[in-house]
């Protein structure tokens, strides 16, 4: 039994890590991980590790998927065969030449061939055991009779070395050498000479590490010099020698997408004709109702309407007036609500996206007890192991009950305003649709507040971040039977329709302790805090919002004399207020920098400090230069400390790029340590900090929905044509019965408007991809050659 654990890496740089898995051969990860990806490369690849306590861990195999071939598996569940893990194969980065090929003519007349190779620089060489790497390059002319190689000088502590160093190799020599001369370069064709330039880190005492090589064929080569840059690649024989061992499979979901964001005039009509839809009558003739009727069985659509609507606070009109159409087509109260249709999957994502911070301060601490310190909980007798007390574990899952009950219910004051005006008009909308049934108001917002939302919280705290990982086994069983508990508690009804809710004999004995009057009261008060238009305090204002957490390296300030400016390893937390630094998690804080005298926060060049992936954030006093563990957690820090201080009235216009070391500024070697910077910040507007959305973003994925359904589109537009021409009775299913037409002609009129601004934006598209096409010019840094030369 092996005990594993997964990592995602760009390339060679690990991303994130999920948790051990021990004792297994068939590990369940069922983690979720979402992130921008910062800079370029070339394959997205996930290592399975074996954990090891007293060596280094040991790779058991990898998946690696070529960025190109990413939209192939887009949103697909497969299963991937695991492959070997060779160090001939574990590249990443390029490197750019400039060769020629020269004709000399010797002292005696005769012409020979010289070719010149100059090695100008790498760009992305991957860390090696977490460190810079010291790069050097040897460059070999190949052929079937000769090997000549020449090496550079090795570079310190860079992943960016700059060479510039030139090489010079006699390809042919002059004709008046015999055939029985020691060196016989003209029985050599010059189409199997190959020029090899292979990438190594210097391991001083321990083995070098091949970091990768390309070959270019001489023949290619002209009297003009030709710089390009190529891609690193793995040698030919890598993973050769294992390939028929079986080393299992990983299954995966990918989800990758690729925007090409235009400047925001361009998205104005399709902004505006969304905006408007929840103003359509009827609103299955808007836009964003369309949109969700041609993506139907995706949740493509949802996410980026949803944020738009949000981002120009036209959310709760549109769900109200969705709801109000679910609502039409539901004859039984006990199913109101509990379909997958626009108006739940709208709330659902509106709920995930505005309830993140009202989730973390009510149900953090106590799922970060039962997480922690799992108490057993098991009630089932049939899953009962050896020794188990069911009374023990009945008395432990009713703690747990309560105390996650009583969070929930006492926690109406930090329901975020949002929310609570679409539960309103949910509840509202129930009343009026069944105005004979007292309780409906009520069970129309508990299917959204309990069962949709702190249900599911509860029992997948991961997915809201709640928890870094995915519950272990046990804990999973306890949160899900707290989840089963919760759900119906919070559910609306009597207690013999609630008993009838569970299948299993156990649950309806242990729920039948929480049959007391108490927890009905309870919920019917909570439910009608949170459905009421009474003025609150915004979420978020009485105590500081929890923004990110995690641990990084920052360099010493230099605040003491005698203190010494290296690295320590801290952890940070940031919230709406202050970024704080620890020793350790859960310890008192070793220093503060309050939010509103922060400058400026930006990346800070790698040769600052030789190291990769540091950023600084600038304050009254000195700067603070931090190293974040991966590309993609110094992006989220930058960023997210860039929208926390983006209002801040002392904002800097310019910053040092580099750092002040040795009595100067690297950037611009200027030696006061005052002067002013001579950059531009990157920090664009303000922004709301608990809401990160890029309202142009999302209507370019709107777009390319649309786009991608433009079919769907023309369909229903025929759809609606057939209609307004023939109005009797439908007798059986048609073309158009999915769709969910009430009036033709206005969502005609819509459809028309929607398939113009396509087809308008589908140019500007066409001509940037063009333009991308033809700049990023085939070996320039941009577009690197890949493999040999042709």
């Amino acid at each position: 039994m092996r005990d594993c654990f997964c990592t995602i890496n760009l390339d060679q740089e690990e991303v994130f890590r999920t948790q051990v898995v021990e004792k297994s051969l068939s590990p369940f990860f069922g983690e979720e991980f979402y992130f921008e990806i910062p800079r370029t490369f070339q394959c997205l690849s996930f290592y399975i590790y074996d954990k090891s306590v007293l060596q280094r861990d040991l790779r058991i195999g990898k998946v690696a998927i070529k960025k190109e071939d990413l939209r192939k598996y887009t949103s697909k569940e497969e299963w991937f065969l695991l492959q070997p893990v060779d160090s001939n194969s574990e590249v990443q980065g390029r490197v750019h030449l400039e060769l020629k090929l020269n004709e000399l003519i010797t002292d005696n007349g005769s012409v020979c061939q010289q070719l010149v190779v100059q090695i100008k620089e790498c760009h992305g060489l991957p860390l090696v055991n977490g460190q810079n790497c010291d790069p050097y390059a040897t460059v070999s002319l190949m052929g079937p009779s000769r090997n000549d190689q020449k090496k550079t000088k090795v570079k310190k502590k860079t992943s960016n070395p700059q060479f510039n160093e030139t090489f010079y190799f006699e390809v042919t020599r002059s004709s008046s050498y015999t055939k029985k001369s020691q060196f016989q370069v003209e029985e050599e064709d010059i189409e199997k000479l190959e020029l090899r330039i292979d990438l190594w880190n210097n391991g001083n005492l321990v083995q070098d590490v091949f970091l990768g090589e390309i070959k270019v064929p001489v023949k290619k080569l002209g009297n003009d010099s030709f710089q390009a840059w190529y891609l690193l690649q793995p040698r030919e024989n890598g993973n050769k020698s294992s390939k028929t061992e079986d080393l299992g499979s990983l299954r995966l979901n990918v989800c990758y997408t690729e925007d090409c964001v235009l400047p925001s005039e361009y998205y104005a009509s399709l902004r505006n004709l969304l905006l408007k839809s929840p103003d359509v009558q009827p609103i299955s003739a808007s836009a964003a109702y369309i949109l969700g009727e041609v993506c139907r069985d995706k949740y493509d659509a949802i996410l980026p309407l949803v944020r738009l609507l949000l981002h120009h606070q036209k959310i709760v009109p549109f769900v109200t007036a969705v709801a109000e159409l679910d609502l039409k087509d539901t004859q039984e109260v006990n199913t109101i609500f509990r379909g997958n249709t626009l108006a739940t999957r709208c709330l659902d994502e509106m709920m995930k996206i505005v309830g993140k911070h009202y989730l973390k301060v009510t149900l953090k601490p106590v799922l970060d007890e039962i997480c922690e310190s799992p108490k057993p909980c098991e009630i089932d007798p049939i899953k009962l192991k050896e020794g188990d007390n069911v009374d023990v574990n009945k008395e432990n899952l009713h703690y747990y009950v309560d105390k996650v009950f009583n969070t929930i219910v006492q926690s109406s004051i930090s329901c975020p305003t949002l929310m609570c005006d679409v539960f309103y008009s949910l509840r509202h909308l129930a009343a009026k649709r069944f105005p004979n049934d007292p309780h409906v108001q009520y069970s129309a917002v508990s299917s959204f507040v309990f069962l949709r939302f702190f249900a599911v919280a509860v029992v997948s705290p991961h997915t809201f971040h709640l928890r870094p990982h995915h519950p272990d086994a046990q804990t999973s069983r306890t949160l899900t039977l707290i989840s089963k508990t919760i759900q119906t508690l919070g559910s609306w009804g009597s207690s013999k329709s609630k008993l009838s809710s569970f299948k299993e004999t156990f649950m309806c004995e242990f729920f039948k302790t929480f049959q007391e009057e108490k927890f009905t009261e309870a919920v019917q008060k909570f439910l009608d805090e949170v459905s009421s238009t009474e003025t609150r305090e915004p979420s978020g204002m009485s105590e500081p919002v929890h923004l990110k957490e995690g641990e990084m390296y920052k360099r010493a300030q230099g605040r003491t004399r005698i203190g010494k400016k290296n690295f320590k390893k801290r952890w940070f937390c940031l919230t709406s207020r202050e970024l704080t630094y620890h020793k350790q998690q859960d310890k008192e804080p070793i220093y503060t920098i309050p939010i509103k005298n922060i400058l400026t926060v930006e990346k800070l060049e790698e040769s600052a400090f030789n190291k990769k992936n540091m950023f600084q954030v600038i304050h009254g006093e000195k700067p603070l230069y931090i190293q974040a563990n991966n590309c993609v957690e110094a992006s989220e820090w930058v960023e997210a400390l860039c929208r926390v201080s983006r209002c801040n009235p002392r904002r800097l216009s310019v910053y040092h790029p580099s750092a002040f070391l040795n009595g100067n500024w690297l950037c611009c070697k200027a030696t006061s340590e005052n002067t002013k910077g001579c950059t531009p910040c990157t920090a664009g507007v303000p922004a709301d900090i608990q809401i990160e959305i890029d309202g142009d973003r999302e209507t370019e994925r709107i777009y390319s929905l649309f786009a991608v359904n433009m079919p769907k589109l023309q369909k229903m537009e025929e759809a609606c044509e057939s209609i307004a021409v023939y109005q009797g009775p439908q007798k059986e299913p048609n073309d158009y019965a999915n769709f969910t037409i009430e009036d033709s002609v206005a969502t005609f009129q819509t459809l028309q408007q929607i398939i113009a601004i396509v087809e308008k934006l589908n140019e500007p598209h066409e001509k940037y991809q063009k333009k991308r096409s033809s700049s990023a010019k085939y070996g320039s840094e941009e577009n690197p050659i890949v493999g040999k030369v042709s």
